[in-house]
């Protein structure tokens, strides 16, 4: 089985921009399938997206399926003639503008496959199939953690990304410090650290506390990641965080107060989610992440892909 992965995520250099898709594809070589991979747009600027077509039409001749990630990434392959599988990850479904990008590339797309079942729900595609992005289990290996006086928190992204709530995080520190609870930040993401430290950090961190945003996410990395490494997780409910930590303690899921987007409404989840970080850090154990989530590991999940590309192919040994 020979499959070309177009993508416009993909890590450069020390970027963790798209690692998720790089490590699927590792994954899948580690099983035998023979992957290439054409990278669109990141480097090449917006235009590629329309661009690309003729490069990847042409390059597609010599492959068995050609597996796109994300949505918009579907208009750089809408000449391709071969079987083609679209992953979609989040805002390719969430956000109204790339949604209907997205929709332009559909066409003749033979499978598409969700991070999580609520963004397949949320897409309204009934035939979709649910395969979430996996954890490098050799990678993200947990030792035992310093003890010290100060409760580390961390922050599982840039906190430049809006999306990702930076400001909703240090309110929530602010919060707990107001309490008596004496707690440290830190962050995950800097370009300067290789992907192979970033292990250390859960290490270093007694809970990650998730705050994205309301409906920003599909199936994010960051909380997968903790769970292999047996972080205690404290998030907001998006994507699907409910269904990750269901059988993970101590960990603990905070739903957004209704009516969302008011000032109050605000203020009660700051609260909330301190609440669930004290109990987490009075807790003061690690999570039995890594065994109730051995279902994402990164082999495990390319097994998953095959399975769809062999249903598309009409492959039954």
């Amino acid at each position: 089985m020979k499959i070309l992965h177009v993508t416009n995520i993909w890590p450069v250099g020390e970027s963790f921009r798209g690692i998720f898709v790089k490590e699927q594809v590792e994954a899948l070589r580690r099983i035998g399938v023979e992957c290439d991979v054409d990278i669109v747009a990141q480097q090449h600027g917006k235009a590629d997206y329309f661009l690309a077509a003729q490069r990847i039409g042409r390059r597609s001749a010599g492959y068995d399926l050609v597996h796109v990630h994300y949505g918009m990434t579907g208009l750089a392959a809408r000449t391709v003639k071969k079987p083609k599988v679209l992953s979609l990850y989040g805002s390719d479904v969430n956000i109204p503008w790339q949604r209907r990008m997205t929709k332009l590339g559909m066409r003749g797309v033979a499978a598409r496959i969700y991070v999580s079942e609520n963004l397949r729900v949320n897409a309204g595609d009934d035939d979709g199939h649910v395969v979430a992005d996996g954890v490098d289990y050799t990678l993200f290996k947990p030792t035992p953690k310093e003890p010290t006086e100060e409760k580390v928190v961390l922050f599982g992204g840039a906190p430049d990304n809006w999306v990702k709530g930076y400001d909703v995080f240090t309110d929530v520190l602010a919060e707990l410090r107001s309490r008596g609870v004496n707690v440290k930040e830190l962050i995950l993401a800097d370009p300067t650290c290789p992907r192979s430290e970033v292990p250390r950090k859960f290490d270093a961190a007694d809970v990650l506390l998730f705050t994205s945003r309301k409906g920003s996410e599909g199936s994010p990395s960051v909380i997968k990641e903790a769970a292999a490494m047996n972080l205690p997780v404290v998030s907001v409910n998006v994507g699907d965080a409910a269904k990750l930590l269901s059988a993970i303690t101590p960990s603990e899921v905070v739903d957004f107060p209704e009516p969302w987007g008011t000032d109050d409404t605000r203020a009660k989840l700051i609260r909330l989610l301190a609440d669930r970080t004290a109990d987490v850090l009075a807790a003061g154990t690690r999570s039995n992440g890594r065994e109730a989530c051995r279902w994402l590991d990164n082999d495990e999940v390319a097994r998953r892909i095959v399975e769809v590309y062999r249903q598309v192919l009409g492959h039954n040994d």
